[in-house]
């Protein structure tokens, strides 16, 4: 394997045939279709997490940004606040959520894990403040059939349509624009990126009031898939998120990744656990195993890593001075042998 992208290749098809073995119903379109919706929330916001790790930060506050925009979205809506404003109402919270987490990074000089595991806990006592134990689930179908309903005529549910074109134009964003290489930049040196003009809190910021707001975007689609807001909903999420951005080969640490191999963990982890769900496995066990994928996604790219650099080394060697003496020195006694025949013959 000459990259993580094609051991992932390899996880996903060995994944693929786990679930043909534990179940007879895993290999049907309407399961695949169920399997894609399911993974919806949590593929919105790996893409936004891809970038902020990218650029050497985390965010583990996307879960209860998300609980606390359904909730947000449940309580207006009952209160008599048109459907539309409600949802513009959400999205600008799950923004000044993402706003707050940046301020405090990049401007007080906080690390990410501390300040997002604070708001993890934050946003999540905030939504449980709104909403208390209650749940608000009477949503009108027009919104509801965007959540669980599919494109006419095929079994593509309306938020896959969704991820599509915001992973299209995060994939232009990432690996075809200025933007971009500055993340990386930023990522594998933000000291060195300062010295180059970058202005790194600025993307850094930026990319957090990105995540706020496709987290909170992802809280619309849970309420509309479920017809339910609660406060406890996408408890335990960010667990999945952060593994699927560092199963997909993004370094822990910043300066590299790429989406294509996010898309790939996504698909993984996606199907791992309707395999586990359909074989009737807890989720405690699911959890498990999405953890032990979590210590993979962290030592499988420095091992990969490792032996690729090895690997260039070792034909470096062959290909340098000491593979041309060598050389030389097999061709020395030819040579020699070659001139004593030529002096046998004349003589």
């Amino acid at each position: 394997m000459r990259s993580w992208e094609a051991l992932l290749l390899v996880l996903l098809l060995l994944s693929l045939a786990l679930g043909s073995a534990l179940s007879p119903y895993f290999l049907s379109w309407s399961n695949f279709s169920l399997l894609i919706s399911d993974m919806m929330e949590k593929a919105l916001m790996a893409l936004t997490m891809t970038l902020i790790v990218i650029a050497g930060e985390i965010d583990l506050s996307v879960a209860s940004i998300l609980g606390l925009a359904s909730v947000v979205l449940g309580y207006t809506w009952s209160h008599g606040l048109p459907l539309g404003l409600a949802i513009a109402l959400v999205l600008l919270i799950g923004a000044l959520c993402g706003l707050l987490n940046g301020l405090a990074v990049t401007r007080l000089g906080l690390p990410s894990l501390v300040v997002t595991l604070g708001t993890l806990a934050l946003f999540r006592g905030l939504a449980y403040v709104v909403m208390g134990d209650q749940a608000v689930s009477n949503f009108p179908s027009v919104f509801t059939n965007f959540g669980f309903g599919t494109v006419p005529g095929t079994l593509i549910p309306w938020p896959f349509v969704l991820f599509l074109a915001l992973a299209l134009i995060f994939s232009l964003l990432l690996h075809r624009s200025t933007l971009g290489r500055q993340i990386y930049a930023v990522g594998s040196n933000k000291e060195a990126a300062r010295f180059a003009g970058i202005r790194v809190d600025d993307i850094k910021l930026l990319l957090f009031v990105l995540s706020g707001l496709v987290a909170a975007l992802a809280g619309v689609v849970f309420t509309a898939r479920f017809s339910n807001a609660r406060a406890d909903n996408a408890l335990g999420f960010e667990l999945d998120v952060v593994t699927i951005v560092l199963l997909g080969g993004v370094n822990i640490f910043g300066g590299s990744g790429s989406l294509p191999g996010v898309v790939l963990s996504l698909l993984i982890i996606g199907v791992l656990r309707n395999a586990l769900g359909l074989a009737d496995v807890s989720g405690d066990i699911q959890n498990i195993a999405v953890g032990a994928l979590l210590i993979l996604s962290v030592l499988g790219p420095n091992v990969v890593r490792r032996l690729q650099e090895a690997a260039s080394r070792r034909h470096a060697a062959d290909q340098g001075p000491a593979g041309g003496l060598a050389h030389s020195a097999r061709s020395a006694p030819q040579g020699a042998e070659a001139s004593a025949r030529e002096r046998s013959g004349r003589h």
